[in-house]
């Protein structure tokens, strides 16, 4: 069963924690893995990209010049794809690329996530993440105690304001609570950063 050490906010160790063989200890299913940030990145792409056709683009109405006899090529209009000013042949248009994938994939994905996180020991566990107020600066201070810099996921159990708002000007620092993970989140983070009380709950909803 892997384990792991707790740390406090200052950077100091207060505990060793075991973790859950079933979430953090499991063979990662790549192809699966490589499935669910596929689903994720094509679910985030807005598809409003649009061009002209041929039929779209203003002008072009008339035959440009005589079918035989000019000893040009044959034209019917001015705004065919291989003209200047013509329009787009096989024109892209507004189209949603989501997609779903069933539950049961992307719970191995994220098991197959976390697991590759935990054998690569780049799972942090903190006692508590909590702020008093909102100080940015004091958020940084936490994440250098702990030896974190370059992109991190900080996970509570719950929302908490505080949290979010101090780290969000954070360049590479992304917040989210337990019960809303996704793999790709999980992949592209360097240190995923989780308290006692998300990591409870994680191993309570997605085991």
């Amino acid at each position: 069963m892997p384990t792991t050490k707790i740390y406090n906010m200052a950077g100091e160790t207060v505990g060793e924690i075991e973790l859950s063989e079933a979430i953090f200890g499991v063979e990662p299913n790549e192809a699966v893995l490589h499935e669910a940030v596929k689903n994720y990145l094509a679910n985030q792409r807005q598809g409003t990209q649009s061009a002209l056709t041929r039929g779209e683009v203003s002008g072009g109405g008339r035959k440009p010049w005589r079918q035989k006899g000019t000893g040009r090529a044959r034209a019917g209009s001015t705004r065919a794809p291989n003209w200047t000013h013509g329009g787009v042949a096989f024109a892209p248009k507004p189209r949603d690329y989501s997609y779903t994938i069933n539950k049961k994939t992307k719970r191995i994905a994220l098991k197959s996530a976390l697991s590759l996180k935990a054998r690569s020991s780049d799972i942090i566990v903190i006692n508590d993440i909590n702020m008093d107020a909102i100080k940015t600066k004091d958020f940084q201070k936490f994440l250098n105690a702990i030896d974190v810099s370059g992109k991190a996921m900080v996970v509570t159990e719950e929302k908490k304001d505080n949290v979010v708002k101090s780290a969000r000007n954070i360049p590479g620092v992304k917040t989210t609570i337990a019960t809303i993970l996704s793999p790709y989140d999980i992949m592209n983070c360097d240190k995923f950063i989780v308290d006692q009380a998300a990591l409870r709950r994680i191993e309570e909803v997605y085991a």
